[in-house]
């Protein structure tokens, strides 16, 4: 039997008139085996009892406990410390996780040309999880495989529709094919403001159930880092957009007077410090006020569904995710440190970057999609110059007119390091991609020396992008790798384990420990409410192999 003195290294215990009930066994309290406190919390199916067995405190997981009374007598000791069983799926909110058919409140969060992969989505799906396929920068044929690939499955998935402002078609093309081919979940994600093709997704089907509740078989999952932006997803569509639905026939009166009625987004996720497009804010002060703004903008409009709130960025290990789900969140979303993982859409080299990194060696540098407008996202800048050459990129489109203007001596150095290539022939490629893809922007790059320069550039950061992706080692100084600072929190936490190793790196073992270690630390936040001190080995949760996680779970 292990046993723990008060005021030693393991465990400590308030006074005696702090005893919070009787512990009762059904075999003799001096022979019922005792556990480790650490595996005593790992067990998070079971409760845990610290008892004073009078020689010294005892964890106890079998048994029963008597509160709020008398010495019952027999062989009853008391119990100075306590923690209920908390299973992981149990940490977030149980009817978000009914409505989307989840077994756990955990999302993979999409990430940009399919670096959150169909395999990614397929794994996390069978585990009771939801993962995003990352169709954003994609063609839209990959777009479509993919959609072709997971909708066979009988497991929950989602599909990314990032804000296209310079691609509007494609914004358009893809939320019709997500309507056509049955994709009832999508991550809403870089929207400056709402759109008709999002609107077009999310009312689509729209009717009343016998009992004239209002059912809208698409759901929609709104990653925003900014106030005003949830509050235009917890809001209605816009009536402009409804009208216009109307008038070409897509919807009816009345199926636009339901969705009036309905939000945008029923779930929001507050978007932190993160890989990508991020504005950078600390989760601590976002994830509150995003909540409270859901609760009050869900009373203005009086739904009959309760408005709900996720957390992202940053979140890449147990004590994370504790600290989420303790402030509320109705899930977690993951990002960098599945891009880290063996079913990623990247390459291998990439994977062993994004395992020396430590949360300094990421910084802001200029976004390809939204290059013009100044939006910048968040990139690994250790063993790559990407970031330093993609700014570099932006200062010389802020100074000048057009390719031409651009001095001789700075235009051949761009030619020599960054694009290895003269500029017009870049023009020339790109220009017939884009007569592919987007003709408009041709015409106006063919009028437009500035656009016709913007494209060039968006050029090198759309290809560091893939790149990186394809492992291109030639191009290894140019790697566009987004990342957050999590990813080093999240080397971290797993140095000298089993998940050290890039190659052990599975998307579902990171979220099983990430979500386990979080159960075992919402109880152990149960004890130090009480007074308890834990010795911190007692609270640290090195990763565990899948098997080890559901024995405790069982």
């Amino acid at each position: 039997m292990n046993q723990f003195q008060p005021g030693n290294d393991s465990v400590s215990h308030p006074s005696e008139h702090a005893r919070l009930g009787w512990w009762c066994s059904a075999s003799s309290p001096s022979t019922s085996p005792g556990k480790s406190l650490k595996e005593s919390l790992r067990t998070v199916c079971l409760p845990v009892f610290l008892v004073n067995s009078g020689s010294g405190i005892v964890a106890k997981s079998g048994g029963s406990g008597i509160f709020g009374k008398e010495w019952p007598g027999d062989d009853s000791l008391p119990i100075v410390g306590y923690a209920p069983p908390c299973l992981p799926e149990m940490l977030g909110d149980r009817e978000f996780c009914t409505d989307l058919g989840l077994r756990f409140p955990y999302l993979g969060g999409s990430m940009a040309k399919g670096i959150s992969s169909a395999a990614m989505a397929e794994e996390l799906g069978r585990e009771g999880m939801l993962g995003f396929f990352g169709a954003a920068g994609l063609p839209f044929a990959e777009v479509e495989s993919a959609v072709g690939r997971l909708a066979g499955g009988d497991f929950p998935y989602g599909f990314n529709l990032i804000h296209s402002p310079q691609e509007p078609d494609l914004e358009d093309a893809l939320a019709r094919l997500y309507i056509n081919k049955g994709v009832r979940i999508v991550e809403a994600s870089a929207f400056l403001a709402l759109t008709l093709p999002l609107v077009r997704y999310r009312v689509h089907g729209i009717h009343r159930s016998p009992d004239g509740a209002i059912i809208t078989p698409n759901r929609i999952i709104a990653k925003v880092s900014r106030e005003e932006l949830a509050a235009r997803f917890f809001s209605p569509p816009p009536e402009k957009f409804l009208r216009e639905l109307v008038a070409s026939g897509e919807i009816s009166p009345e199926q636009a007077d339901m969705a009036a009625r309905i939000p945008m987004a029923q779930d929001v996720t507050a978007e932190a410090d993160s890989g990508g497009h991020t504005d950078n804010r600390p989760a601590i002060a976002l994830f509150p006020t995003i909540l409270s703004l859901a609760s009050r903008i869900g009373a203005e409009y009086g739904y009959r569904q309760r408005l709900r709130v996720g957390l992202a960025g940053g979140i890449s290990t147990p004590a994370a995710a504790a600290a989420a789900f303790t402030m509320g969140a109705a899930y977690i979303m993951t990002g960098s440190v599945n891009q880290a993982c063996i079913e990623s859409g990247t390459c291998d080299e990439v994977r062993n970057m994004l395992a020396e990194t430590r949360q300094a060696d990421v910084t802001m540098a200029p976004a390809a999609d939204m290059f013009e407008m100044g939006v910048t996202v968040q990139v690994l800048k250790r063993g790559t110059m990407f970031p330093m050459r993609a700014a570099k990129l932006y200062e010389i489109y802020r100074s000048f007119s057009g390719i031409e203007d651009i001095p001789a001596a700075e235009r051949e150095k761009l030619e020599q390091t960054m694009f290895r290539a003269r500029l017009e022939d870049i023009w020339q490629d790109t220009r017939a991609y884009f007569l592919r893809r987007d003709p408009r922007q041709v015409e106006r790059g063919d009028r437009d020396p500035k656009h016709r320069m913007a494209l060039v550039f968006r050029w090198y950061l759309g290809q560091a992008a893939h790149w990186a992706r394809d492992g291109e080692s030639s191009r290894k100084i140019d790697y566009q790798v987004w990342c957050g600072p999590a990813m080093g929190a999240f080397n971290e936490w797993a140095s000298g384990s089993l998940l050290e190793a890039p190659s052990r790196r599975k998307v579902v073992t990171v979220a099983l420990n990430i979500l386990h270690g979080a159960a075992v630390l919402t109880r152990a936040n149960f004890l130090r409410c009480q007074g308890i001190r834990l010795a911190p080995e007692d609270l640290r949760m090195e990763p565990l192999e899948i098997a080890q996680i559901k024995e405790y779970l069982r």
